[in-house]
């Protein structure tokens, strides 16, 4: 059974006065053509979130620097986690009004999406995430370009506001390293050179030295995907052909545009793991498939910053899925 969030099929936006202007996201610059849009018939113009609509399923990995209780001998705790993961998107149908009082009045288009993972070893539910994709037409005031926006809420009390860029190209994605390194708050994340020293300090990154503050080995968990998480989409792309690839690029900060936020539940603000920074990339891939149609594959490499104990503790998600099932319809 897919997860689902979504409205009505009968629900259609339908602003009153009507929104006289266009306002729609730029049509991908020349070259191999991306998949045909999913939503044939669909109110929702053409856009880059066309290729996400329907139910993907795939594998990943999580990372989490959990608070530890009492603070005494250790303040936190290592989660490591094989994922499951399902991913549902459905259209928004109509544009969804933004009244202006700077400048004229604008529509945006968008989908609803419902996430749900799991522990891959026992089924154990580790996330679900309702939330809403959208697209925002260039604006004047402010003079932005156009843009794409996520909007999410997780149940442990954070919800977020990711704003960003949306980009198609030729070939496969450029997937950089990361890693899960805490740092001071206001400080510069490390780099991955730097792992190796402060895994002296934070010793729950040396899958070597025996551990209580972190989860218990697992099979198919190694070092090098704990001192670089996205080394495992870099492998699920070793060999295979990729046609396009396009590049949803979001954050809460003012990079790469300004917009974005989040906010949490007084539990959570006091200190307890604080959710200050969200920076994600969904890199969505048509990949050639020698037998058939090519295979709509979604990466994405998600890092949250959670302030506790004078630290920042990134928490790191990556996934690969791939479209298992179109839109649904009515």
């Amino acid at each position: 059974m897919s997860p689902t969030a979504r409205t009505d099929p009968g629900f259609v936006f339908q602003p009153k006065p009507a929104i006289t202007t266009a306002g729609t996201y730029p049509a991908p610059p020349p070259g191999p053509p991306a998949p045909p849009s999913p939503i044939p018939g669909s109110p929702v113009p053409s856009s880059p979130l066309d290729q996400l609509v329907g139910t993907s399923h795939g594998t990943g990995f999580n990372t989490i620097w959990r608070p530890h209780f009492p603070d005494s001998p250790q303040d936190r705790f290592l989660e490591l986690n094989l994922t499951d993961e399902m991913l549902t998107f459905s259209p928004i149908n109509g544009p969804i009004p933004n009244r202006g009082l700077l400048q004229e009045d604008i529509k945006m288009f968008g989908l609803t999406y419902m996430q749900q993972i799991s522990d891959s070893s026992d089924g154990a539910g580790l996330h679900v995430e309702p939330g809403i994709w959208a697209i925002v037409p260039e604006t004047t005031n402010p003079a932005e370009p156009p843009t794409v926006i996520r909007m999410a809420s997780i149940p442990h009390g954070t919800v977020i506001l990711t704003q960003g860029t949306a980009s198609t190209t030729a070939g496969a994605p450029a997937i950089p390293d990361n890693n899960i390194i805490p740092f001071g708050i206001g400080a510069t994340p490390a780099p991955n050179a730097k792992f190796s020293q402060a895994a002296q300090t934070f010793t729950e990154m040396n899958l070597a030295v025996p551990s209580q503050f972190r989860s218990p080995a697992q099979p198919g968990i190694t070092q090098a995907m704990v001192e670089n998480p996205n080394s495992i989409l870099q492998a699920a792309l070793a060999g295979r052909a990729v046609r396009t690839t396009t590049a949803l690029v979001v954050s809460t900060t003012d990079t790469p545009v300004p917009g974005g936020g989040t906010s949490n539940t007084a539990f959570l603000a006091a200190g307890n793991a604080n959710a200050t920074l969200v920076a994600a990339t969904f890199w969505v891939e048509a990949v050639e498939n020698s037998s058939g149609p090519d295979t709509l594959q979604l990466q994405y490499s998600q890092t949250v910053m959670l302030d506790f104990n004078g630290l920042r503790w990134p928490h790191v998600t990556v996934a690969t899925l791939t479209k298992t099932a179109p839109f649904a319809g009515a």
